[in-house]
């Protein structure tokens, strides 16, 4: 699949990098103030706060990615039934009469082209082009299967490549979705934010009051919780190319179909 611009994967680390950052330089700038000001400050309430915030960053963090490695888990297991589906579907295509039985292997083959095609070197400006086609095999399998079905309902071996159609269509519109369309809620992501927010301030605040800058931590706290976004954006977004699926049972696929 291609990769979208450097420009936009660049913001999705930097922009996280500087939501923790900024405010723990400016928590730590009011806490200087503020100490220089009263003197000594009792920093034990706000060191259980920041725990307590931290924590709940964790929290938050930990669930936000279980969420994206979910789906992750079910695109990576729908190419492996989507392998299996085509496979069938090619097969079952030999019990039908011809000229149904070429036109299907020939549009299955094709379907699988615009399979690699896509994960090998497209775009998403490709995509939609890639959808309609998609699309247009499908509804011409789907119609072979109306034409057998109304010259044989009885006919097992008609059904059994309807069955076969039937899910490559089911999957075709679940690896869509669970690829292009399911995003982490924006609910979610703007709990994050503020929950981010408000921690790192204090953190940065429990630092000035401290009495001593901390750049360099702050720097170091600021590349460790962004790296743990920047995967769950990567996970969330597969077109970016970041964080892609083995495709080699696909390939492995192609390779079998144009050999026999």
């Amino acid at each position: 699949m291609g990769s979208v611009s450097f420009i936009q994967i660049t913001g999705m680390f930097l922009i996280p990098f500087l939501i923790i950052l900024l405010p723990i330089i400016a928590g730590q700038y009011y806490g200087l103030k503020l100490k220089q000001k009263n003197g000594k400050i009792n920093d034990s309430p706000v060191g259980s706060v920041v725990g307590a915030a931290l924590g709940l960053l964790a929290f938050m963090l930990a669930f936000t990615f279980q969420i994206v490695d979910n789906r992750y888990n079910n695109r990576k297991e729908l190419l492996l039934e989507e392998v299996t589906i085509i496979r069938t579907a090619y097969l079952q295509s030999g019990l039908i009469p011809e000229p149904y039985r070429s036109d299907s292997r020939k549009s299955l083959i094709k379907y699988t082209d615009l399979r690699i095609t896509f994960a090998k070197e497209g775009t998403m400006s490709q995509l939609q082009n890639l959808k309609q086609q998609s699309q247009s095999i499908l509804n011409t399998l789907w119609k072979y299967s109306e034409t057998l079905a109304q010259q044989d309902r009885s006919s097992e071996a008609y059904s059994l490549y309807t069955t076969s159609v039937n899910n490559l269509v089911e999957n075709y519109n679940k690896r869509i979705t669970f690829t292009f369309e399911y995003r982490i809620p924006l609910a979610i992501l703007w709990v994050l934010f503020i929950i981010t927010l408000f921690s790192m301030s204090l953190l940065g605040y429990q630092f000035g009051i401290s009495g001593r800058k901390n750049n360099v931590l702050a720097v170091f706290i600021s590349i460790i919780f962004s790296s743990v976004m920047f995967l769950i954006l990567a996970l969330d977004r597969p077109e970016t190319g970041i964080m892609t699926l083995n495709q080699a049972p696909i390939i492995t696929l192609h390779k079998q179909l144009h050999g026999l």
